[in-house]
């Protein structure tokens, strides 16, 4: 059993509130600092079935990686789907800590570039440097080998555990150089370009964004928002079994948000 602030210092020396976006929100969102945690419930986000799970659980603190409260709240009443779940936390006294774009920098990249293998990687949008290195989001390097393109597209679908990706650009051709962004990489495109990169891991890639790409000599890679991101889950379960002792570890289960049919 640990108390909610002694968790809570736990979770930023692993990813510092300082590293997230100013845009963010991070933290501690709802709930008592001074919260006995005998049990956490980690999930990728806070929707209704994920706190009413946790809530039959009986966690005293839910973990997630997308904040439930992004805009100013005016008022937390049942008639909002978001003051809905906030109502719910505290009426259970769940308290409520997400670590996003922080998690993203220290973290997510890492655990990213792990699964594909990638060599001699780097930083692939510098955030935060300082005498002791560089931090950001996404990482780039060499893949194991050289491959062709449909074959990294299964590499990708093997070890992100996807049913199906998206791939802008010609299956045949060979690639070397992979960026890796989890999340919505539309936007770090230009820094995949820099690097030098053949090919983009990512997610939430629009069609525009897709053929300007193969355009410009990178091919794409699309393995869904969630389809890397749910990374977080393993990553924090095993973090928690192993800073967190005597705390119970409860997880979401793996499901896609959409269906494909």
């Amino acid at each position: 059993m640990m108390k909610c602030y002694e968790i809570m210092e736990k979770l930023e020396g692993h990813s510092p509130v300082a590293y997230a976006e100013d845009w963010d929100n991070v933290g501690l969102l709802a709930g008592r600092p001074d919260k006995e945690v005998k049990s956490i419930y980690i999930a990728l986000d806070a929707t209704d079935d994920v706190i009413e799970e946790a809530v039959c659980l009986q966690a005293d603190l839910l973990l997630t990686h997308h904040p439930l409260i992004f805009s100013k709240l005016r008022s937390v009443t049942t008639e909002h789907f978001i003051g809905r779940r906030v109502y719910q936390l505290l009426r259970n006294d769940i308290c409520y800590y997400a670590m996003h774009t922080n998690f993203d920098v220290i973290g997510m990249a890492d655990a990213a570039a792990d699964a594909m293998e990638l060599k001699h990687r780097q930083v692939l949008n510098v955030t935060h440097a300082d005498t002791l290195g560089s931090e950001g989001c996404g990482r780039f390097g060499k893949l194991t080998h050289k491959m062709m393109l449909k074959d990294c597209a299964q590499l990708v679908k093997q070890r992100f555990q996807v049913p199906n990706v998206r791939v802008y650009g010609d299956l045949n051709e060979v690639v070397e150089i992979a960026a890796v962004m989890p999340g919505s990489g539309g936007s770090y495109l230009k820094e995949a370009l820099q690097v030098g990169a053949d090919v983009m891991i990512t997610g939430d890639i629009d069609h525009h964004e897709g053929i300007d790409a193969v355009a410009q000599g990178i091919s794409i890679i699309d393995a869904g928002h969630y389809g890397i991101e749910k990374l977080f889950i393993p990553y924090m379960q095993d973090w928690a079994k192993r800073e967190l002792p005597g705390v119970t570890v409860h997880c979401a289960k793996y499901q896609e948000p959409f269906v494909v049919i």
